[in-house]
């Protein structure tokens, strides 16, 4: 049996405040294309489903689009809520959803819900796990230690009693850690980790489920072994350097007979690339390519470029972000080079503003203005 593993779509985001939703509808069509030359039988859907709880109108519109297109595709679906999602949004209609072989579990109650299929191997039983805290493990299995994340969740596998002799394949949103190294970040990523704390959970949890399709961290990476993946975010959602390096992949899973598990990542090409650019201002303009991208633009002049951003958007019309990196900048600590108002005063600290960007200080009648202001907003007397 063949599944997509998914996770992590995050349907209606903004980036730099540039709607996702064009470029999410062209990946998720992508997607759709993949299940069907791949012959996919179903998808497994780990999460962070949505932004925001209460996502929006057009996100909605999105996912309901892309359920109904694998509904008549004949796929069925394997989806869980993150902690981005609403539980109780999610789980609304989902006994409906069974009907038509789209199986969500949007909040848990104590017990992991398990859907079994069977093909040519015998049964196949896939457990759908959602976002959860330990403190609700604890409501829900008051006798168990849940001191700790991995305590909790080792106690909520214990409870659904997996038989290990059958294959299995589990569906969770969490942060799993293995035992080496810790996940590596894509920079996208919103929620806290408290890495080296008690909010991570032990890989060798889930050794009983011959794969294990997980959500919550934006790089796609095995945890622990191979067939304990994170899918990664379908798209680039920040202007981090980890996550412009990044190449995004889906992973094929073919399950034969217990134990046999194949991997295969395919790669998307998205809509548009999310680049960091950098040079001068003239060279940027007069080489560019690939005009419709996202554009983190680091401009190298050493004089201060006016218009800057107006006149790259001539070029660029979605330019996400513009800095410098210059003598100036690098003494203002633009590179990191320390706190950049550890003393010093009001007025050195918006002079050098000013000098920065307008390559003056502020005349008589501006820092009287400026004085003004900062005196009703009491950051001086």
């Amino acid at each position: 049996m063949k599944f997509i593993h998914l996770g992590d779509l995050h349907l209606g985001k903004n980036v730099n405040d540039f709607s996702m939703i064009e470029d999410q509808q062209y990946i998720l069509d992508q997607i759709a294309d993949i299940i069907e030359a791949q012959e996919i039988d179903a998808v497994l859907l780990a999460g962070d489903i949505y932004d925001r709880s209460i996502p929006s109108e057009e996100a909605v519109k999105l996912f309901d689009g892309f359920l109904t297109k694998l509904a008549a595709m004949g796929r069925s679906v394997f989806a869980v809520s993150g902690n981005h999602d609403s539980d109780e949004r999610l789980h609304f209609g989902s006994s409906l959803f069974a009907a038509k072989n789209i199986y969500i579990n949007g909040r848990y109650d104590g017990e992991i819900p398990c859907v079994t299929v069977e093909d040519d191997h015998g049964p196949l039983h896939i457990w759908l796990l959602p976002y959860i805290k330990a403190s609700r493990v604890g409501h829900f299995l008051p006798e168990a230690d849940t001191s700790t994340y991995d305590k909790a969740f080792r106690a909520v596998i214990d409870h659904a009693d997996v038989d290990g002799a059958e294959r299995n394949l589990l569906v969770l949103h969490q942060f799993v850690t293995g035992a080496a190294k810790e996940p590596e970040l894509a920079g996208s990523e919103t929620m806290v980790l408290n890495v080296g704390t008690i909010d991570k959970i032990g890989a060798d949890c889930f050794d009983v489920f011959d794969y294990v399709a997980m959500g919550h961290i934006h790089r796609a990476q095995a945890v622990g072994r191979e067939t304990c993946r994170y899918v990664g975010s379908m798209l680039k959602y920040s202007l981090d350097r980890n996550e412009l390096a990044q190449t995004k992949t889906v992973p094929v899973i073919t399950m034969g007979a217990k134990g046999d598990v194949e991997v295969q990542l395919i790669p998307l090409q998205p809509l548009r690339e999310i680049r960091h650019i950098r040079g001068h201002l003239r060279d940027l303009i007069d080489s560019a390519t690939d005009t419709e991208d996202y554009i983190y633009a680091t401009l190298t002049d050493e004089e201060t470029q006016f218009d800057a951003m107006a006149r790259l958007q001539e070029v660029y019309p979605r330019v996400m972000k513009l800095d410098y990196d210059n003598a100036a900048s690098r003494a203002l600590g633009a590179e990191g080079g320390g706190p950049v108002t550890e003393g010093k005063s009001f007025h050195q600290l918006i002079g050098e503003f000013f000098q920065l960007y307008q390559g003056s200080q502020p005349g008589e009648k501006e820092w009287a203005i400026i004085e003004e202001t900062a005196r009703e907003a009491g950051v001086i007397e």
